[in-house]
């Protein structure tokens, strides 16, 4: 699927994957991140831009090898789109 002229793949959680609900909530502000990562809770869907490890762009809070430790911080239900 396209955003933002990018083609993503649901890469984790293609069972819970909504596209319409995704495309409800993308804003330019996602356009930039190589990964989106969308969360479940308190019935509603919640993103979060990553960069891949090796982007000039990434620090320790969008670095997208920190996506296993907010996971089983904070996330019960997981879908992940990428570039």
């Amino acid at each position: 699927m396209n955003f933002f002229d990018n083609k993503y793949e649901v890469t984790i959680g293609a069972e819970y994957f909504d596209k319409e609900m995704v495309e409800n909530l993308l804003t330019d502000y996602f356009e930039p991140y190589d990964y989106i990562f969308g969360d479940f809770a308190y019935d509603k869907l919640r993103l979060k831009g990553y960069y891949d490890s090796n982007s000039n762009s990434k620090n320790e809070i969008n670095d997208i090898k920190g996506l296993d430790n907010y996971i089983k911080i904070i996330v019960t239900m997981v879908v992940l789109i990428s570039i």
